[in-house]
């Protein structure tokens, strides 16, 4: 009888202890991390840089997708760096897939100011695959310049 107890407590403990495990959402964080940096030069013979990165974090299990950003801005003059700011954060995008699932995840965007930035900051691209069936969905993602975003998604086709 005391065996039987401590093997029903042995498993008892043992659900609760994977319990929260197994309703955890899993993140992934995007393979496409980019930096680009600026320099510019103020009055006074100050030199500014300013680098911003950022990278992308996935839940693969709903396929919500946070957009991460970190800059730094560095002022110096011929002798000294004089200030140093940084910034950044996460914001939370919409589901890539309506249900949930095991999903993979990619992400690219465009490094503004540049060419293929028309209408403000540039796009991106975000590429998710449903690791357990041969499903795939892209999506870009671009300003519009006139106050939110224009989001498409298609879901690929295999032939």
């Amino acid at each position: 009888m005391n065996q039987v107890v401590k093997a029903c407590s042995a498993a008892a403990l043992l659900v609760t202890a994977l319990a929260p495990a197994a309703r955890a959402d899993d993140y992934q964080l995007s393979h496409n991390q980019r930096i680009s940096c600026s320099r510019g030069l103020a009055p006074g013979k100050l030199n500014t840089a300013t680098c911003k990165s950022y990278t992308y974090l996935f839940n693969t299990k709903t396929s919500e997708y946070f957009r991460c950003q970190v800059s730094l801005a560095l002022t110096r003059d011929n002798k000294e760096v004089i200030n140093v700011q940084t910034d950044g954060g996460c914001t939370k995008k919409p589901r890539i897939f309506e249900t949930d699932g095991k999903y993979d995840f990619d992400a690219t965007e465009t490094e503004p100011p540049n060419t293929n930035s028309f209408f403000g900051p540039g796009g991106y691209s975000v590429w998710a695959a449903d690791v357990t069936a041969q499903k795939v969905r892209g999506c870009i993602i671009i300003s519009s310049g006139l106050g939110s975003d224009i989001s498409k998604c298609l879901d690929m086709t295999f032939q």
